[in-house]
């Protein structure tokens, strides 16, 4: 080679290297689109089997292939309808509208029935609420309204709580951690032509919850239970979890996302702060390399404990909106960061391919009651749709 052309391919080289380089590094970068199109598959495949009588998929146990099919009274009713709104969003495709109004109106007795427990705005909220957002169809947001004001008839204005279980199981007025999820629904109506003491109501749920709902540590009970007359709080409770003292993973989850939730809606700065507290908890305690928690962080058999992939997916959408309020740079990328390894996690190890046609294997529903450990469940593949479609915007 000439020594004169020598010198010209030198920078050629590295050009061609650099190139090929980002194109490698492309080629390797987190493909949204193509974990929306699997949801998108997964979801055409549930569809073919779901039976023509008013059910919806719950789950798909551990070592099975099919669903198991609830009624709309379930409190996981509401999350099938509200994963086909997204996947409307996500692809603007008619089919999943149609689909999910069909799944959505199969909730509409709620709307008009006394309230069995507070589980409303995970049933109506994430069924008629992303439909409304959606479309603004005038008869979604009548059902939301009429479920908002029946979620409030729970309220116990000695206690400050929503009761989560009127059939008394625990001896006292019970409110769970998962309750917070539901204030959104009071929050949406008060703002949106329902009655203005809805958001008193979700704020006083949210103050009292803050303030006896948690141990030194921020990490959250499942259930408290307090006096029906006097408001005093009795005991803290974990059912779910391994203990009562340990820090059951969709506990904190709920509660991360709750909070975060609560902050958005009232802008009031003592529930960023306290968001702050609980992720910081839940981070700090998160030991797998892969992000994605333990049913429970004090499960004695670690690391042969069954993963919840549903606590996984929850915290990482709860994160990316809690990363949008932080001014902290390095929260919020911390924040950020951990969200999306979160999601490339799920959709790299954990996704259910052709083992059934949920999005996610390895959650965990109730482990000391012996009951949906280690399997699908919808709330998981809710969450984490949620999640890709709130990273997606994120970019």
């Amino acid at each position: 080679m000439n020594p004169k052309n020598r010198f010209c391919f030198v920078p050629i080289l590295i050009s061609f290297l650099f190139v090929n380089e980002m194109h490698s590094q492309k080629n390797n970068s987190f493909d949204i689109k193509k974990q929306l199109e699997y949801c998108a598959a997964q979801a055409s495949k549930t569809l073919n089997v779901i039976p023509d009588d008013g059910t919806s998929p719950r789950t798909v146990p551990n070592g099975s292939s099919t669903w198991k099919f609830v009624g709309y009274k379930d409190w996981t009713s509401g999350f099938w309808p509200g994963e086909l709104w997204y996947l409307y969003e996500a692809t603007g495709d008619k089919k999943w509208e149609k689909e999910a109004d069909k799944f959505s109106r199969f909730l509409t007795p709620l709307s008009v029935s006394k309230a069995n427990d507070h589980d409303l705005g995970f049933q109506i909220f994430n069924s008629f609420g992303n439909g409304y957002r959606l479309t603004k169809n005038p008869a979604y947001k009548e059902i939301i309204l009429k479920t908002a004001d029946t979620l409030a008839t729970l309220f116990n204005p000695k206690v400050g709580t929503i009761q989560s279980w009127p059939h008394n199981k625990y001896g006292g007025h019970n409110t769970i951690i998962d309750n917070m999820m539901n204030l959104e629904m009071l929050f949406w109506a008060s703002k949106n032509g329902g009655n203005k003491k809805l958001y008193d109501i979700a704020v006083k749920h949210a103050e009292t919850t803050m303030n006896n709902h948690f141990k030194p540590d921020y990490s959250a009970y499942h259930v408290l239970v307090y006096d029906y007359e006097t408001g005093k709080k009795i005991k803290g409770i974990t059912a779910q979890g391994y203990s009562n003292e340990s820090m059951w993973a969709r506990g904190q989850a709920w509660a991360i996302y709750g909070f975060t939730m609560v902050y958005r809606e009232t802008k009031e700065p003592k529930f960023l702060d306290f968001s702050h507290k609980l992720a910081r908890v839940y981070l700090d305690k998160l030991t797998t390399e892969d992000l994605i928690p333990y049913w429970d962080f004090n499960a004695p058999g670690i690391p042969n404990e069954p993963r919840d992939a549903s606590a996984a997916a929850i915290v990482s959408s709860a994160l990316l909106e809690l990363s949008s309020y932080t001014k902290d740079k390095a929260l919020k990328n911390e924040y950020i960061a951990k969200s999306k390894k979160m999601i490339v996690s799920l959709s790299d190890h954990y996704q259910s391919r052709d083992i059934n046609s949920a999005f996610l294997l390895h959650a965990t529903g109730h482990k000391p009651a012996g009951s949906e450990i280690d399997c699908s469940i919808n709330y998981a593949d809710y969450y984490y749709l949620e999640a890709l479609l709130r990273l997606q915007k994120l970019k």
